[in-house]
């Protein structure tokens, strides 16, 4: 889509040599000296000094003229690149680089799910994925280290906005062998969750900033529990309950083969309910082209936690 005489100037400014552009674009280097004069009387300017090389493949250099139409020229190409992943975002096309991050329960537990389909899908497009806790993840996309991220609790942030992917609720689980685990589906009361040893995500999880302000809304703000041991993944908050170390809060989507193999249980308590959203974060006012905007689509409603 770039305007072809552009092309060839840029290419002679950065080989600062007709010949070698030529090369590089597979022209003649007739060809190629006929463009750059061309858009030099379009332009009337003199976009190259060829006073060393007379233009017959020796050294050239730009022109203060040269050097400001190559400024132009690299943000004109630049532009049409993202008018072409724009276009081909709208005609469900998705090609090149995609940089996903994903919190850590979702990079575990939800993409797996559908990452291997939108590739079958889009073969072309070259997947990198960064995980971390959200707050990691959130900064990530801030600063433009990756494309799109997908959280598990709030940004926290005003320069990036969050879009709904999935809705998550988080349980607490406990040892087989655990006293609450015989009461045949009775739910506990707070105080008694507030005397049991607990384990919890670390801080900056978005895992442990649900469990937090719902545990705070029914009258237990941290302070009050019993926090044996603070951990930086569901799987270790998994394997810290199947071991008795404590008791724990995790997502329903983390549990399907810990239940089906009864290493842990579920317990209900009173007055107690995490629900919350996974959720799709991009910078604030920037819109979603390309592979990103393709994924994206592909992902809204494609997962069941069933």
């Amino acid at each position: 889509m770039e305007n072809f005489r552009l092309r060839v100037f840029r290419a002679v400014a950065e080989e600062l040599s007709f010949r070698k552009a030529a090369e590089v674009l597979h022209l003649s280097q007739p060809a190629v000296s006929q463009h750059v004069h061309a858009l030099e009387e379009e332009a009337g300017v003199q976009l190259f000094d060829r006073a060393r090389g007379a233009g017959h493949g020796s050294q050239i250099s730009l022109t203060e003229a040269g050097r400001v139409l190559l400024g132009y020229a690299n943000a004109a190409a630049e532009m049409m690149v993202e008018a072409q992943r724009a276009l081909a975002a709208l005609n469900d096309e998705a090609d090149g680089p995609l940089k996903l991050g994903a919190s850590t329960t979702v990079a575990q537990y939800l993409l797996p799910r559908i990452l291997g389909a939108f590739l079958k899908q889009y073969p072309q497009v070259k997947l990198s994925l960064v995980s971390g806790n959200t707050e990691q993840i959130v900064e990530a996309v801030a600063e433009k280290k990756v494309a799109l991220g997908i959280i598990e609790g709030p940004a926290m942030r005003r320069d990036v906005k969050t879009e709904r992917m999935a809705q998550d609720e988080m349980v607490l689980i406990v040892s087989p062998n655990h006293p609450w685990a015989l009461r045949k589906g009775r739910a506990i009361e707070g105080a008694e969750l507030a005397k049991a040893p607990l384990l919890l995500r670390e801080r900056g999880s978005g895992s442990r900033r649900v469990v937090e302000r719902a545990l705070k809304k029914m009258g237990l703000p941290l302070r009050s529990l019993q926090v044996a041991v603070e951990l930086d993944s569901t799987e270790s908050i998994l394997s810290g309950v199947e071991a008795e170390l404590g008791v724990g809060f995790v997502s329903l989507w983390a549990l399907g083969k810990a239940l089906r193999l009864g290493t842990v249980r579920v317990v209900a308590v009173k007055g107690l309910e995490m629900r919350r959203d996974f959720s799709f974060v991009r910078l604030a006012g920037a819109e979603m082209t390309g592979a990103a905007a393709a994924f994206q689509r592909f992902a809204m409603g494609r997962v069941d936690p069933k």
